[in-house]
């Protein structure tokens, strides 16, 4: 099934009557994808007669995205875009299959068919990754119609996928819509042509790129270099990553099997989306809320006694002297006993006076631990209303 962006309130009263198990097609530019797509040159003719089959797609000039609905949906949407080189897509084992296994984690799974070919223009990516900035952006805007958190959408990709991937989160176009984390399987294409142990001038990791998992086999050509180079960058910057690389594995084996440790990355990556919180779970989330429950009744605990410690201080400093006047009255009316007693008395303030004074040398300041309580609570608020998120998605799906 086949419609427009623009006739999305439609479409998502139709599709929501729809099983899960059929995907929805919808276009990306319903008014015309900008730009003009170049006519093949003859090495892009003689490589489409080599490596085309039944299972690539090509001449893609009006780009769309495959929606595969899980039949118990987390919330979490991942948009995966196939490889072949910015000349066709390998549109199943890299594409419709991967879809299917991320409808098997609770993942809503989005095929983008992205403008192809485009490997015979001046910026092979440019296109490919307007396309897919597109994607996200309308799954982002239709996120509450489809019971979709518009904070855990994510983008796959495999080959030019990957390389279109790492423009778009890294060295990406002007007012872009990022994925919230990436998954780059085999990409490349981002080293320099003279030096391959260098990034290609112009090609730079910002501050805020988005979280990536990526996994590559060393037989790979410059894959791994290039895997590496960009681990390295994200490492630099703090950014959270994890790197996979393998003796043996080749190129292109997307969702294969052939019997090599590379051939388990779904595993591995779907380990890191669930480590990094975008494969919730209500057993997760309850987890997950009442620790941030208890440091919240922590932190309270702390702020309630150290604001006792702060007044206890002037009421200590005003007995220890009332009782020091009744003292030099006791001695002086030489009540032995009386003088006894107000001895012991003023002691036992002076220590306890002691306590609270080292009580508020040793903590933190009440504003910063108010502002850590806040936090905290914040997250607790986030967590619940995942939580619901999840709950309405499996008892009343909706579009796509």
């Amino acid at each position: 099934m086949l419609y427009h962006a623009m006739k999305l309130p439609l479409f998502i009263l139709l599709a929501a009557t729809l099983p899960a198990s059929e995907p929805i097609t919808l276009k990306l530019w319903p008014n015309g994808a900008p730009g003009k797509m170049q006519p093949h040159s003859k090495a892009t003719d003689d490589f489409l007669k080599k490596h085309t089959s039944k299972n690539t797609v090509t001449d893609i000039s009006e780009p769309s995205i495959k929606v595969f609905r899980p039949e118990k949906p987390n919330g979490t949407s991942v948009i995966v875009a196939p490889g072949g080189a910015y000349i066709f897509l390998s549109a199943v084992h890299e594409g419709t299959q991967v879809c299917e296994w991320l409808n098997t984690l609770g993942v809503t799974g989005i095929l983008l068919k992205y403008r192809t070919p485009t490997r015979d223009e001046a910026a092979a990516h440019e296109k490919p990754v307007a396309d897919a900035a597109k994607a996200i952006a309308i799954i982002r805007e239709y996120a509450k119609e489809w019971n979709l958190d518009p904070n855990r959408v994510g983008l796959l990709g495999f080959s030019a996928g990957g390389n279109l991937l790492a423009h778009l989160a890294c060295d990406r176009p002007a007012a872009s819509a990022l994925p919230n984390f990436g998954v780059m399987i085999y990409g490349g294409g981002f080293l320099d042509s003279k030096d391959p142990t260098k990034l290609k001038e112009g090609f730079t990791v910002p501050a805020d790129a988005p979280p990536m998992f990526i996994a590559c086999a060393h037989d790979d050509g410059q894959n791994p270099v290039a895997s590496t180079l960009l681990y390295l960058e994200y490492k630099k910057h703090k950014i959270p990553a994890e790197l996979h690389l393998f003796t043996k594995g080749g190129h292109g084996f997307g969702m294969r099997q052939a019997g090599n440790p590379i051939n388990n990355w779904p595993q591995r990556c779907a380990e890191w989306m669930a480590d990094m919180g975008w494969l919730p779970t209500i057993e997760r989330l309850d987890q997950a809320i009442s620790l941030r429950k208890a440091q919240v009744e922590q932190l309270l605990r702390s702020l309630v006694d150290q604001t006792h410690c702060r007044d206890d201080q002037p009421i200590i400093q005003r007995e220890i002297e009332a009782v020091g006047g009744k003292l030099d009255a006791a001695r002086k009316s030489a009540d032995a006993e009386a003088v006894h007693t107000l001895e012991l008395r003023l002691a036992e303030l002076k220590q306890g006076l002691q306590k609270v004074e080292a009580s508020l040398r040793s903590t933190i300041d009440i504003n910063k631990m108010s502002d850590e309580a806040s936090r905290v609570k914040k997250e607790q608020l986030k967590l619940e209303a995942e939580r619901q998120l999840l709950l309405d998605s499996r008892s009343n799906p909706k579009a796509p």
